[in-house]
């Protein structure tokens, strides 16, 4: 089983009320091969919700305790995306994924970059926090944007 991010599967849950629909993991979700996971919202936030990046690090940083995700209001919201994780790990261990397809970018699920934390669009480096915890506990995440190339066998 394949588990997927549910705004690329078309579900208007970003932080913006939007969704990234992407027309392969629609497939997916067709023919039984994926189910959805929004790590924010198993994590406790409503859509729409305030953008929030990482400070001071990346995912790994977060989950060790040496960066925080923060709101652009400046509130700290970390520990709802720690729990947005670990619903996440817990969830694609239950249906034995083989393979988790995250939003690139995101503060959750971004697999290569995410933003620097200044807000500003800038981008760097890094995983999210559902992405590091996943990697940590051995499950294989796909940005969307190399999904093609895990469809084709080459990642």
């Amino acid at each position: 089983m394949i588990l997927v991010s549910s705004c690329l599967a078309g579900l208007e849950v970003r932080y913006n009320g939007t969704h990234c629909l992407d027309k392969k993991i629609h497939q997916l979700l067709e023919e039984n091969k994926a189910i959805t996971v929004c790590p924010e919202l198993l994590g406790g936030f409503s859509t729409p919700r305030e953008p929030a990046e990482i400070v001071g690090g990346n995912g790994e940083d977060v989950l060790d305790g040496k960066a925080k995700v923060v709101e652009k209001s400046g509130s700290d919201v970390t520990e709802l995306y720690i729990k947005g994780a670990y619903a996440t790990l817990r969830k694609a261990q239950e249906v034995n994924a083989t393979v988790v397809i995250l939003k690139e970018f995101s503060p959750s699920c971004g697999s290569s970059m995410i933003y620097n934390g200044e807000f500003k669009g800038k981008k760097i480096v890094g995983n999210g926090v559902t992405t590091a915890l996943l990697k940590r506990n051995g499950i294989q995440v796909v940005s969307e944007e190399r999904l093609s190339d895990f469809l084709q066998g080459k990642i």
